[in-house]
């Protein structure tokens, strides 16, 4: 948990310093890495100048499984900053996972290949530093699961490598 605090705060700083220098915004491709709740590979692709859809592929060892996520994401650029931009979209997760133990009044059950579908909303923040070409940002994505139910919140920051 230390680990992942330091690396928050260096994240938020980098943020924070990039949004001093000036860059350019607009790419049409990243790749790169998301850490958060659901970590893992993130990829976003914009298929207008102001939308993109975004696939986080994230694992899980606590509950032995494998998440998909899809998003579309509207962008805007925020605070009239150059390379700065807000996003807000809504997609859909589906997760496979091998199974876990759980206790349901004393007694301990134990499901196998489990499969969740869910939907997800996202916001965020991200920065275009053109001159590395990167992109750095923060994120909530609250997301529902169906049948289950349940709502969780997933917080990240994310860093890709663009082209």
């Amino acid at each position: 948990m230390k680990l992942f605090t330091k690396i928050t705060f260096l994240l938020a700083f980098i943020l924070g310093a990039a949004v001093s220098t000036q860059a350019q915004s607009g790419y049409t491709t990243g790749i790169g890495l998301r850490g958060g709740a659901a970590s893992g590979i993130t990829l976003k692709h914009f298929i207008k100048s102001d939308a993109a859809i975004e696939g986080i592929l994230s694992t899980s060892f606590k509950y032995r499984g494998t998440v998909i996520t899809v998003l579309y994401e509207k962008h805007a650029q925020a605070f009239d900053a150059r390379g700065l931009q807000w996003y807000y979209g809504l997609g859909g997760h589906v997760g496979f996972w091998d199974g876990h133990d759980y206790y349901d009044h004393g007694h301990k059950h134990y499901d196998d290949k489990v499969v969740g579908l869910g939907v997800d909303a996202i916001l965020g923040l991200e920065y275009y530093i053109r001159d590395i070409p990167f992109t750095i940002g923060a994120d909530v994505k609250p997301y529902f699961n169906i049948p289950r139910g349940g709502g969780y919140w997933d917080t990240a920051l994310h860093v890709r490598y663009v082209f």
